[in-house]
C-alpha cells in the first residue's frame, strides 16, 4: 500500500505520515517506510518543490506499507479516518527477500 500525503499536513500536532507509521506499526503489519518527495504536485495542480529559490512548502510524502493483503485491507479503516487529503493505493507485489534484524531484547 502507497498513501501519498503533504508533508506539513498534521495529526493532533504530529506529522500524519508518523501516525500512520506507528498505527501500522500498533496494527502489526509487517512493515512501513515513509519517503519525502522533492518536487510533485496532486489534486491542487500545485507544484511543490524542494529548490531553494522557490518559496513552495509542504512536499509530497508518500508512506508505503508492506504486508499481505488481508492486513492492508483491515488497515484501511484506520487511513479513512487520518487522510482527509492525499491518495491511497493498493499495490500488489511480489516479495523476493524479507530478512530483518532480530528484535532489541528479544
Amino acid at each position: 500500500m502507497t498513501i501519498f500525503v503533504g508533508e506539513d499536513d498534521t495529526w493532533h500536532r504530529r506529522p500524519l505520515y508518523s501516525e500512520i507509521v506507528h498505527r501500522a506499526r500498533a496494527a502489526g503489519l509487517a512493515g512501513a517506510s515513509v519517503f519525502r518527495g522533492i518536487e510533485g504536485f496532486g489534486a491542487s495542480s500545485l507544484v511543490h518543490t524542494s529548490r531553494l529559490l522557490s518559496l513552495s512548502a509542504d512536499l509530497p510524502v508518500a508512506v508505503v506499507i508492506v504486508d499481505r493483503e488481508e492486513p492492508v485491507r483491515a488497515f484501511l479503516p484506520q487511513l479513512e479516518e487520518l487522510v482527509a487529503e492525499g491518495l491511497v493505493m493498493l499495490d500488489h507485489c511480489e516479495v523476493v527477500r524479507y530478512a530483518g534484524r532480530p528484535a532489541v531484547g528479544g
